[in-house]
């Protein structure tokens, strides 16, 4: 396992695992207009802005297939995405810990905006809520997160 950072090259390796994980996992806890809002806010112009602005992290197997993504914009994880074949096997603990460490060199809070399905995930680790989010997504639906924060190292 290796966490890179992502090159142009890598952006439809990003898109894929952005977009088959948020239709694989999203349906099981929202409905279809948050799962269509959600897929729609992580647009390829966003995911190749942030490519190109130098925050976005791939973490490969040892085979160097794509399994999971990251983006570090400032002090907040963002975009925090493992296939779901790679799911349990700790890559998302992997990008997780690269995050929490790379935003302790410059910050002393991390924030994330924590979805249903990794609420939990991110409670294990130590984050805390701190607000929570009623999105209308336009769609009839609405997108429920929470905003989290943790004391960074």
């Amino acid at each position: 396992m290796n966490i890179r950072q992502a090159t142009a090259g890598d952006f439809e390796a990003v898109k894929k695992i952005t977009q088959e994980t948020i239709h694989a996992v999203y349906p099981k806890y929202y409905p279809a207009g948050a799962v269509r809002f959600f897929s729609e806010h992580h647009a390829d112009e966003k995911i190749m802005r942030d490519i190109t602005a130098g925050i976005v992290y791939l973490v490969v197997d040892d085979s160097c297939v794509p399994a999971g993504t990251v983006t570090l914009t400032d002090n907040e994880v963002d975009r925090l995405f493992v296939l779901p074949e790679f799911q349990g096997r700790g890559y998302g603990r992997a990008l997780l810990d690269f995050a929490e460490e790379r935003i302790s060199e410059k910050y002393d809070v991390i924030i994330l905006h924590a979805s249903l399905p990794a609420k939990n995930i991110y409670l294990k680790r130590g984050f805390r809520e701190v607000d929570y989010l009623k999105i209308d997504t336009g769609y009839g639906d609405f997108l429920c997160a929470d905003v989290m924060e943790k004391k960074a190292k």
